[in-house]
């Protein structure tokens, strides 16, 4: 947990400003909405990845409730960038968060290692699992950075969250990816252009088992290609191929730096590199095995149509 005197001083500066410092900041009164629906959750645990969405989440809702009513927890795991991690802990201290990073164990879950299309139901399962016992001890609610983009899209890890309880502010508050991008510019949060950094386990094709070593595998290739200056880009792993996503204006500089990015993925245990001229596709892989298995009659109902209120503080 942060505990520098920089974070503390922070965090006594930025309490207490509630729905008067919403409305101060965001004249739109979008950040206003959120704010409210935050005081109606009242203390809160923030699902904090460190992506644009929960790190908005984290900042509005320590603003609006003050940080002894807030905590930021984020889950520290091998499906977890290990640069994510360490942004999650730079954030935390720069924005004076009341944080903290615990282990979760979806990796000792088979369901979670088999990787079919239910794999993120699993993972949000042991999430909440985790973070279940620091709301109750803190009197409060779980809450995650689910926009309303989010809601039409097979996401079953969200159907899992709502299942046990957890609620999404962004969605009550009618918050859209380009608001919650908008609004952090505005409110000169850094992530507010960050790209988008799925978890380690969405690099793998639905069917093939996840693995600490293959997870670490992936991570490995892509904080390589990081440091060649790709900022957004994903590994995808077959086996002994990786296929590489850029975005289609840096795919100029796949082809310059082709001897630098095939070294580094040849020195991390690929043996064939290939490149995707259709460019980064955000879960490209999860859309390509959901429309196999809706071809095949196989697919389960969406979370949408399971019953559940995505998002709904309204117990």
């Amino acid at each position: 947990m942060t505990t520098t005197a920089g974070a503390l001083s922070r965090r006594t500066e930025i309490a207490g400003r509630g729905r008067a410092w919403a409305d101060a900041n965001d004249p739109s009164g979008r950040v206003g909405r959120l704010a409210e629906v935050l005081e109606q959750v009242g203390r809160t645990v923030v699902a904090f990845s460190g992506g644009a969405d929960s790190a908005f989440l984290a900042f509005v809702a320590t603003h609006v409730l003050g940080p002894d009513r807030t905590r930021c927890v984020t889950a520290d795991s091998a499906s977890l960038a290990p640069e994510e991690l360490a942004d999650c802990r730079s954030l935390a201290e720069q924005w004076g968060l009341r944080w903290s990073a615990i282990a979760t164990a979806e990796l000792e879950d088979p369901s979670y290692v088999a990787n079919d299309l239910d794999r993120c139901y699993y993972c949000k399962s042991e999430l909440m699992t985790v973070l279940e016992p620091i709301a109750e001890s803190d009197g409060g609610t779980v809450v995650l950075g689910v926009n309303l983009d989010d809601l039409g899209d097979h996401r079953p890890g969200q159907r899992a969250a709502a299942e046990r309880g957890a609620v999404f502010p962004l969605v009550e508050a009618g918050l859209t990816k380009s608001d919650v991008r908008e609004l952090s510019r505005l409110l000169g949060l850094r992530t507010w252009d960050k790209p988008s950094a799925a978890c380690l386990a969405s690099r793998v094709p639905h069917g093939t088992p996840v693995s600490v070593e293959l997870l670490g595998q992936v991570a490995r290739g892509e904080s390589a290609l990081r440091r060649l200056g790709f900022r957004s880009l994903r590994v995808r792993h077959y086996g002994d191929a990786a296929r590489l996503e850029v975005d289609l204006a840096d795919l100029g500089r796949v082809l310059e730096l082709r001897e630098q990015i095939t070294k580094a993925l040849h020195g991390v245990g690929y043996r064939y590199v290939t490149v995707d001229l259709d460019g980064l596709r955000s879960g490209n892989v999860s859309r390509a095995a959901l429309a196999d298995a809706e071809a095949a009659g196989d697919l389960s109902a969406p979370p949408e149509q399971s019953g559940v209120v995505l998002g709904s503080t309204r117990r």
